[in-house]
């Protein structure tokens, strides 16, 4: 399959047949920032999917939860919302949208496919287990890509989660920690994007991390480290983990 017929994602490499949807005629390259109906709708559905599976896991709502004794609260559930839809807009949307620009960027056709089976599991497991295994969709480009722009438009989701984690981190040890509403804001914001930036840059796979290392092996280091080393900052400390997990 040539270059120009093969798709490429930031997260799946499944057939695009599985999930995609793409009108006949859409394929034109668009300015970079410009979005398809068709592409907004399933960002949409992917964000309150998403957010509803989140909510399950930080109000301790699921059933797992109810079995060992914890106490099941729907006005907990729905106030963790808008806290979930906002740190699900900050990593996942701006992750996408970091590859989607970029691809742009260098004239590349590219937009976001949910891919709906896995934005099932998702709700099911969080519901079923409290835990989240986030499978949304992927950006999907499409063109001559050479190598670096390949390796670049993968590096440029995982760097904007640690850009938004490394400020959050600072904010939330040195102004909100305190505040109930704010630190819990802050801090789950970081902690999403923490996780998507760590996960995501894992060398194998499908994964953003081995295009980057095909790519440039120092890169994908220095964004693996820092991401590693915030990550067990949280854990070190105890103080941003023990306020979801507690």
């Amino acid at each position: 399959m040539s270059e120009r017929q093969k798709f490429y994602t930031s997260f799946h490499d499944l057939s695009p047949r599985e999930y995609m949807y793409i009108p006949e005629g859409s394929l034109q390259v668009g300015k970079p920032g410009s979005f398809s109906r068709i592409e907004l709708g399933h960002l949409f559905i992917a964000i309150g999917v998403l957010t509803i599976a989140f909510s399950f896991t930080f109000s301790k709502n699921s059933l797992l939860f109810f079995f060992l004794g914890s106490h099941i609260s729907i006005v907990s559930y729905f106030s963790f919302m808008p806290i979930a839809f906002l740190g699900i807009v900050t990593a996942f949307f701006i992750h996408e949208l970091s590859h989607k620009f970029i691809a742009q960027k260098y004239g590349l056709w590219s937009e976001f496919r949910m891919y709906p089976r896995g934005l099932l599991f998702s709700v099911i497991i969080a519901f079923f287990t409290g835990l989240v295994f986030a499978a949304p969709g992927a950006v999907m480009f499409r063109g001559e890509a050479k190598a670096f722009e390949t390796g670049r438009i993968a590096a440029a989701g995982p760097t904007s989660n640690i850009v938004i984690a490394v400020v959050t981190y600072i904010l939330y040890h040195f102004i909100f920690f305190e505040m109930v509403f704010w630190g819990t804001l802050i801090g789950f914001i970081c902690l999403v994007n923490l996780l998507l930036a760590t996960f995501n840059l894992l060398p194998f796979g499908p994964l953003d991390g081995k295009k980057i290392v095909l790519w440039n092996e120092i890169v994908w280091f220095v964004l693996f480290s820092v991401s590693v080393l915030f990550l067990s900052g949280m854990f070190i400390g105890g103080n941003l983990l023990t306020k979801f997990f507690a």
